[in-house]
Formats: structure tokens, sequence, C-alpha cells
């Protein structure tokens, strides 16, 4: 296998295995800086190997074993400096045996029994500020690099890494336990579980970088986990908010892309082609967190919105008036610079596009999205329907010169071209 193959194979197993191989380790050293560390381990030892070994036939149980194989080395090495070598020895080798006896603390009281959800709440622990706690949850359970992760922050990259390593540091000295929250303390940890699943999902339903425009199973991962965590947390109704806003939007997976791997926008898409269980699933979810009563959370408000494209059998059948007054809502409860751009698109199908064109304008000095391709790509959209052209192609270049998608900047580049072509009456 050339080189170039191997590690495109490599990043994909790694991207769909690190997780559960990070959980895996971190429930047998305790530390989930040194799991890490340890998955890393195997990480470089499949690149040493592979070239001369070939592929194994299961890349994931390969890169599990070696890892476990490592974590077994370094708990020898403690135990054997603590005087308890025979003891700890067998426990941990009976960990990489089918059937073996349950980890030291199977006997928490755990309803779910899931490695990886487990890592996402030791990551989310209070003792790390939010932002921390999302990042590092993203970069162990998305398997999302470095860069990745800046972006979704639009925040600068080397600021993303220190905000990391600080937080991996803190949780190794807070010696913060590999166990599911109990009850009480389940509340303040789960809006930062749950944004951190909802970022991992839009990594997958649109990837930031690279050649693919999705990545359908970074999607699967966080609809897997948002369903287990709604049977852990069945009466918090945000939890359920979020189920439905990714069974919605998962729906429309194989509509986003044409044959070729091309971008499908959401008003072009074949819609005989969006998953109707998908969408069942997601209004049974919606009407969950109405039989829960009280107001609408932001990812409830955000299924409301994707349930108004899921009702509509066509285009243009879309609500667009009650997508805008959602958007409203939603930027009264989880105010941001992107939900108000997000309204500005709305506001432009509804009222017409000089009215969201005027809102997406307004935001043009807010710095948070000044590296944001989507603000030039909207007002590129909004400017080409007002007929100002010259202009929509600035945009549409912009947009292309700050995407990391190549199949995005691929779509944004048409788009410049075509309004490049059809230079409006005075152009300039």
């Amino acid at each position: 296998m050339a080189g170039s193959d191997l590690h495109r194979t490599l990043d994909a197993v790694w991207r769909i295995e690190s997780a559960r191989i990070i959980g895996t380790l971190a429930r047998m050293v305790r530390d989930v800086g040194i799991a890490e560390e340890l998955a890393q381990d195997a990480l470089v030892a499949a690149l040493e190997q592979w070239p001369h070994k070939g592929v194994p036939d299961n890349p994931g149980a390969w890169l599990t074993a070696t890892a476990k194989n490592r974590a077994l080395d370094l708990l020898r090495h403690r135990s054997m400096q603590a005087g308890k070598a025979d003891a700890l020895t067998w426990e941990i080798e009976t960990q990489l045996q089918d059937g073996a006896p349950p980890a030291p603390d199977a006997g928490f009281d755990n309803p779910v029994g899931d490695d990886v959800l487990r890592l996402i709440f030791v990551a989310c622990h209070p003792v790390l500020p939010p932002e921390a706690r999302v990042a590092l949850t993203l970069k162990m359970v998305g398997g999302l690099a470095t860069p990745d992760i800046a972006r979704a922050f639009l925040v600068p990259e080397a600021t993303l890494a220190q905000r990391i390593v600080r937080a991996k540091r803190t949780l190794s000295e807070a010696r913060v336990p590999f166990e599911l929250p109990g009850p009480a303390e389940l509340g303040e940890r789960l809006d930062a579980v749950l944004r951190v699943i909802y970022l991992i999902f839009n990594e997958g339903y649109a990837a930031t970088a690279g050649e693919h425009w999705t990545r359908p199973a970074l999607c699967d991962e966080a609809l897997r986990l948002g369903r287990v965590l709604a049977t852990l947390a069945p009466d918090v109704a945000e939890v359920h908010g979020l189920v439905a806003l990714m069974e919605i939007q998962a729906s429309r997976l194989r509509a986003r892309s044409d044959a070729d791997g091309r971008p499908v926008l959401l008003l072009d898409q074949d819609r005989g082609r969006w998953d109707r269980l998908l969408i069942r699933r997601g209004l049974a979810a919606l009407e969950r967190v109405d039989a829960l009563g009280g107001a609408y959370g932001p990812y409830a408000l955000q299924a409301a919105i994707a349930a108004c494209h899921a009702r509509a059998a066509r285009a243009g059948d879309t609500d667009w008036p009650r997508i805008a007054a959602l958007y409203d809502a939603l930027a009264q409860v989880a105010p941001s610079p992107v939900v108000d751009l997000n309204r500005a698109v709305a506001v432009g199908m509804a009222f017409g596009p000089a009215a969201g064109l005027d809102l997406a304008d307004a935001l043009r000095d807010e710095p948070s999205l000044q590296h944001y391709p989507l603000l030039p790509a909207v007002r590129g959209d909004l400017l080409e329907k007002c007929g100002r052209l010259a202009e929509a192609a600035d945009a549409f270049r912009l947009a292309a010169a700050l995407t990391r998608n190549t199949r995005e900047q691929a779509v944004l580049i048409g788009h410049a071209q075509r309004c490049a072509g059809h230079p409006e009456d005075g152009g300039h």
C-alpha cells in the first residue's frame, strides 16, 4: 500500500475507533491524558509496522490490542514500584481477555455501560472551564485534529492547543474518577455534554476541512451517543431536543451530495432521498419535548426549525416566516453571531433578499466571524439575489478563500464564476 493510501486508511480508522480506544484505556489507567498518549503510541506503532506487514484485517482491533498492551506495561511498572505486582498484573491481564471480570468501577450504578459516553462526562467535568470541556472531548471522542476544533470554536489553533493541554493536566491533578456522574451531578455537566455531541454531529454533517463534504461516521456516533444519553436523562427536554435535531438533520445526509460527491444545498436537494424513518424519529423526539412541558431550549428550537424543512414536500412549501420567528426566539435564548447569520438567511427567504442582506451586512465587523466562510457565502447569495452580481462574485471568492473543505471551495468558486460571467449593469 502506498504511503498516502496508508495514511488515509489509518486516519479513517483513527477517527472511527479513537474514542473507544481512549475510553477503554482511561478505564484501565484512570487518567484520560495518559490514555490518549497510549492510544497515540499505538498509532505510531501502526505507522511503523503496517507499511511492512500490511493493514490488519481488523485495524481497529489491532490498535486497541496494541494500546492495551502498552497500558499493561505501564501498570506493571507502576505495580512493581508499589510492591503490588502479582495482584495488579493479574487484574489488568484479565481485562485483555474475553469474558474478563468486571472493571474496578463496575459496581457503580451505571445504566449505560459505555466507555465513550463515560469519557465524555469525564472530559466535561466541572473542574474544567466550559470551553476546555468541549475542546478536550471533541479531540478525544470525535477524533478531530486540533485545527478542526479551533475552526469550530473560531479561535486560533495555538490557543486551542494550549486549552487542551491544560485540560488534560487539570483532570489528572484533580484525580477525576472515570465514571458517569450520579443523578445529583448530572445536570451541571449536561449542557457541555450536549454541546459536545452536537459539535461532533456538525463536523460530520458539514466537514470543516478535507476532501469530503460530509463524514457520516461522525454523525452516526453523535446520534448513537445522543440516543444513549436520552435513556440516561429521559426527563430532560433538551436532551430529546438535541436528539430530534440530529435525527432530522441526519435524514438529509444522502441528499447532501450528488453522485460525484459534490455538495447539494438544502433547497436543491431531492427530498425523495431524505430518510423518512429518521424524520419520524426526530418528530417523535420533538413530541417528547412537548410532552415534558416548559419553554423550548436552544436544541429544541433548532429541531423545530429543522422540522419545518422536513414537513415541506417541496422547497417552495417551506414556512420561512415561521423559521424566521423561530430564529428570533433562538437569538433570545442562545444569542450568537452564527444564529444571527442564520436568521439573516431566513429573513431573506421570508421577506426578500434586501432584508436579509441588511442583517448579514450588520455582522461584517463581528470579530468572531472574520474568518468564518459562511458570512461571505451568505452575503454572496443575498447579493446575487439582489442583482448585485459583481459584489456577489467578490463575496463568493472570499468565502472560497476562507474555507478549508475542498468540496465546499469548488462550489463557492463556481458561484463566483457564474456571477462574474453575468456582470450587472454599470458593473465595476
